[in-house]
């Protein structure tokens, strides 16, 4: 860990040392190179797709709470688009509604994934754990969270190539969702990095940034880390009868 009177990196040595956390990508986590490779039945898909909608629905909130915490109306112009991109507008569906749609394909009642019900404590856990440092962070640390959409578009071409060839039994027009996304999230991202550049200047900021976006990672390989023991080793999940 560099201490206050390191030198900070110039502003690509920075770029490439938060590119550099993606190893730690939930792309590389074990449940998801099983879901790649055609290894998980039905049941396992399925709770993929419940689980990770919780976290979907959280991230237009997470970003509601970041616009509120953020007093510069030129970032609040631009970033607002990401809320419009997922609870959609009147006249366009959004990406929670393609993701429903993603349930539905899979053979998920629509109702059923609203619900929550089947939802692992655990991804609560972390999702919530996501919004309530959004909800407290300074705005430009919030920002620095969402970088994990650095390498979000692997994971959305991955899904694209393997799951027809894997899951044909999930219909492909249930792939929109990722397909929007190989559009959206590039351009999220660039705002998110000019941010992030700018505002971490010194060394102690910017280890501070990395840190961030460790954590957000963090978030994510969690929610893996929850299927993947309810799912595929089977571990009981402790409150399971408690739920409503």
């Amino acid at each position: 860990m560099k201490d206050s009177t390191t030198k900070a990196w110039s502003r690509e040595e920075f770029k490439e040392k938060l590119l550099s956390l993606g190893k730690g990508y939930h792309i590389h986590h074990p449940f998801n190179k099983a879901m790649n490779q055609g290894e998980l039945n039905p049941q396992q898909v399925r709770a993929w797709v419940i689980n990770r909608f919780y976290y979907q629905i959280n991230i237009p909130r997470k970003d509601a709470l970041l616009l509120a915490n953020c007093p510069d109306k030129r970032i609040r112009q631009q970033w607002i688009q990401r809320i419009l991109d997922h609870d959609g507008r009147a006249s366009e569906d959004g990406g929670i509604e393609a993701w429903l749609r993603l349930g539905e394909a899979c053979g998920i009642d629509r109702e059923a994934l609203l619900s929550l019900r089947e939802v692992l404590p655990g991804v609560r856990f972390a999702v919530d754990a996501y919004v309530n440092f959004v909800r407290q962070a300074p705005w430009q640390e919030a920002v620095c969270a969402s970088l994990t959409e650095l390498f979000a578009p692997e994971a959305h071409r991955q899904r694209l190539h393997h799951w027809p060839r894997h899951y044909p039994w999930v219909e492909k027009s249930g792939l929109e969702y990722f397909q929007k996304r190989l559009i959206e999230a590039p351009r999220d991202v660039e705002l998110g990095l000019a941010i992030t550049l700018e505002h971490f200047q010194t060394s102690q900021e910017q280890q501070k940034a990395l840190a961030i976006l460790q954590f957000k990672l963090d978030v994510l390989w969690s929610l893996l880390d929850s299927l993947y023991l309810a799912t595929v080793i089977g571990v009981p999940i402790s409150n399971q009868d408690h739920r409503p």
